[in-house]
């Protein structure tokens, strides 16, 4: 009797084990304890498209993306003193060389090393990529997946892509780094390349994320260092601004102090008061903020964005967003005022009189 009693109750395990919705398996799946284990059928198939994508990477790499881990002197020879240096949230400083709307580039160093490179341009070209390529072309020689397992010290990360990011910005490995590729959704061309290691994309976190091991996670950063990196990502935000401007045949516009403040304080306080909207619930909509920041204008527009890794993320958000993508390309407007405060971003747009 007491062994039949332990069948029955085998048997209820299993109906219950092989009756959970399939929803509810993916949710237990997506968020794993730190030290949790991927599914083994997922771990499988997983391994195979890393893999195959390697073998589809198997060639000698030049160009741009050859400095990639190598020390920060290179650029020195190379290239020469970088116009300026700007903090980042993720341990390093982006050297930023803007020279050419052309061919513009950032390279992010950490303790004397290249960890990352965000470049675009109509000259921006290395063995692999160039600006303007199709998506089709370039995903018929990457086979672009939504999953890529990326192994780092003692763990293991899947990053896992959803359809929009899949078309719009996705993953792929190179020798012993990734590449995330930014398209314009719009014209289906590519917008613009970061090359990034396995320790900074694991801090950024640009996908959803399962993982087994110690998550890696970016410094702490004091109020004057976070002051540092808002200043540079608003001074990124209008340099690539203005490259998507001249790419599509218009004229560049200009840094404006006084909007760049009313931006500011509408970053601060979508921060501070925990909302994401164009009218605050106490300083009402562009026009209050403008008018109360004596800003003259004929005409004004917003973009805003939050939780982006960082301003040329959020810009590569905007391009291929319609109303966003307006406001970026509209040719009336002459000044432009960037406010970020953390991980949220205002660009205000404004026509002088």
């Amino acid at each position: 009797m007491r062994g039949l009693f332990f069948l029955l109750f085998i048997a209820f395990c299993l109906y219950l084990f092989v009756n959970v919705e399939p929803h509810e398996l993916e949710q237990l799946i997506k968020e794993p304890p730190l030290t949790g284990q991927i599914a083994p059928e997922k771990r499988q198939s997983e391994e195979q498209a890393f893999v195959q994508s390697e073998v589809q990477m198997g060639e000698d790499i030049d160009g741009l993306a050859s400095f990639m881990g190598e020390e920060s002197q290179i650029l020195l020879d190379k290239l020469g003193e970088p116009v300026r240096k700007d903090l980042s949230s993720y341990d390093y400083e982006w050297w930023v060389y803007n020279e050419n709307l052309e061919n513009y580039m950032q390279f992010g160093v950490s303790e004397g090393k290249i960890v990352t490179i965000f470049t675009t341009g109509s000259e921006s070209k290395d063995d692999l990529f160039e600006v303007g390529q199709s998506y089709e072309i370039l995903n018929n020689k990457f086979k672009f997946t939504d999953s890529i397992t990326v192994s780092h010290q003692e763990g293991s990360y899947r990053f896992q892509l959803k359809q929009e990011e899949l078309a719009t910005r996705p993953l792929i490995k190179v020798e012993d780094f990734y590449v995330q590729l930014y398209f314009d959704d719009f014209e289906q061309t590519l917008s613009s390349i970061r090359y990034i290691d396995s320790s900074t994309l694991i801090k950024q976190r640009p996908y959803e994320l399962v993982y087994r091991g110690p998550l890696v996670e970016p410094k702490e950063l004091s109020e004057d260092n976070w002051a540092r990196v808002e200043e540079g990502d608003a001074r990124q935000i209008i340099d690539f601004t203005n490259i998507i401007r001249h790419r599509f045949g218009l004229s560049p516009v200009e840094w404006d102090e006084e909007t760049a403040g009313v931006a500011y304080l509408h970053s601060k306080d979508m921060r501070e008061e925990d909302y994401f909207s164009h009218t605050s619930p106490t300083k009402g909509t562009l026009t209050d903020r403008l008018t109360v920041g004596e800003v003259p204008f004929r005409l004004a527009g917003e973009n805003i964005a939050a939780k982006y890794v960082d301003g040329v993320a959020a810009v590569e958000g905007w391009l291929n967003s319609e109303g966003h993508r307006n406001t970026l390309l509209n040719p009336r407007f002459t000044h432009l005022g960037v406010g970020v405060k953390e991980k949220y971003y205002t660009q205000n747009f404004i026509e002088t009189w």
